[in-house]
């Protein structure tokens, strides 16, 4: 069930994207009277699953769920069509329209990507709000789940205070992502400033230990269940809170495990909060360390109830969540030219992280969310948008280069050096392909 409710989700937000991208090249085209053969959600290679013909263009979809395309008559695309180009141009066709025409066709795709994720932003500040915690709340600084980031110098405890000189106000889950990307961060320890500069290479130790979060909310150490061997199953219950052992208080998770193994094979007094309550208990620790216990999560609501974090959610009107919707979508763009900066930058090793349509799919949570859904799918959009800007042939981007050449220089590319530039494009796009799905792969033998 949880792979079929994924999957759902990954076809309908790569349809919706396809659909408005192509879209996006065929209205243009159509008010320009060009002709459009073909528009298909999904390859059509060799056969379709359905299509049907509509005046001049055939409708369809393919079989191959890796995109879409229109097929323009008279342009040099994916159909590599040397038959049609060959002929004597036609007045419907793409190569005999004015240069700026041609433009407005070929920047169409990408102008949609880029307007449906701020619609989706904009939308979802109206619906959803802005979650967040105060960063002054967070009183006793945060949790750091990787190893690279406590030998770069950041500790558990440590308060956020700035990154790379941005002052943090709110603490949300974009926390991550911007001490991922960044170069320094100003915390406070124990009531003194430091600046914790982060190495070049930081992004590719992360994903080398592929881990889902930097840091986290410190939590309460909360009962879940036990293991089959678990020493303490009469001691202790589910939903129980680790309060103190052996007289030292351990409010935080984060605490626990120092410990559990300062107390290796012994058995130790401890305090658990049980239905509002103190209880006293007497644990068994393990030789390694543990006694057996899997923690549980605990709800926001639970939280706060026990005095942890005051969680908010900044809700907005209709006229005031359009500047803020168009403001994420602007420091989503900005996030995201900034990672294929540095993909691009070998010594970062953020190239590793290049993923492929697994990867994709495994971005879609498990359980079905409205939020996590339209949250993905805008993402997803900015980065097909900004894909398609690149400048390699066979791309969007390419195609605008060429026309951008034709209209200062006054000179049109021959449709001969169309073909090879689109040929090298596409070996260009196809190694790619190889590498970013390789990657999936890789990391599905290594276990990563």
């Amino acid at each position: 069930m949880e792979i079929a409710i994924k999957l759902s989700q990954f076809l309908l937000s790569l349809s919706i994207l396809i659909i408005l991208h192509e879209l996006g090249h065929f209205i243009p085209a159509k008010l320009f009277k060009t002709r459009v053969e073909k528009f298909y959600l999904f390859f059509d290679i060799k056969y379709s699953l359905l299509k049907k013909k509509i005046g001049e263009t055939e409708y369809g979809i393919g079989w191959l769920p890796l995109g879409g395309y229109v097929k323009i008559s008279g342009m040099i695309d994916e159909s590599m069509d040397t038959e049609q180009m060959a002929q004597e141009p036609q007045p419907w066709e793409f190569r005999s329209k004015p240069a700026w025409q041609r433009l407005i066709i070929m920047l169409g795709g990408v102008t949609v990507n880029f307007i449906l994720a701020f619609i989706i932003y904009i939308g979802m500040t109206f619906f959803y709000g802005e979650k967040y915690i105060n960063n002054n709340d967070v009183k006793d600084g945060i949790w750091v789940q990787n190893q690279e980031l406590e030998k770069a110098g950041i500790q558990t405890g440590d308060k956020l205070l700035a990154i790379d000189g941005k002052p943090i106000t709110k603490f949300d889950p974009s926390v991550n992502m911007e001490v991922l990307m960044a170069k320094t961060v100003l915390v406070n320890r124990n009531g003194e400033e430091k600046t914790i500069t982060l190495p070049n290479n930081f992004i590719g130790k992360f994903i080398d230990q592929d881990k889902k979060a930097l840091i986290a909310l410190r939590m309460p150490f909360v009962v879940g269940g036990f293991a089959d061997n678990s020493p303490n199953k009469e001691q202790l219950k589910p939903k129980d809170i680790l309060v103190s052992m052996n007289g030292q208080s351990l409010r935080y998770f984060d605490q626990a495990g120092p410990a559990f193994a300062a107390h290796k094979g012994k058995k130790v007094e401890a305090v658990v909060l049980r239905d509002g309550k103190e209880t006293k208990v007497t644990l068994a620790v393990n030789n390694n360390g543990k006694i057996g216990v899997a923690p549980a999560q605990i709800t926001e609501t639970n939280l706060e109830k026990l005095g942890y974090y005051q969680f908010s959610t900044e809700t907005f009107g209709f006229f005031e969540s359009i500047p803020v919707g168009i403001n994420k979508g602007f420091a989503q763009l900005e996030n995201y030219w900034k990672q294929l900066k540095l993909i691009f930058n070998p010594s970062t090793g953020a190239y590793k992280g290049v993923g492929g349509f697994h990867a994709i799919y495994n971005v879609f949570p498990d359980t079905w969310s409205w939020e996590a859904f339209w949250s993905i799918t805008a993402l997803l959009s900015i980065m097909l948008g900004v894909m398609n800007l690149l400048p390699i042939p066979a791309l969007d981007g390419g195609h605008v280069m060429f026309l951008l050449y034709e209209m200062i220089s006054g000179k049109k590319p021959s449709d001969k050096f169309m073909e090879k530039a689109q040929l090298v494009g596409f070996v260009l796009l196809i190694s790619l392909l190889l590498f970013a799905n390789g990657n999936d792969i890789y990391k599905a033998i290594v276990g990563k």
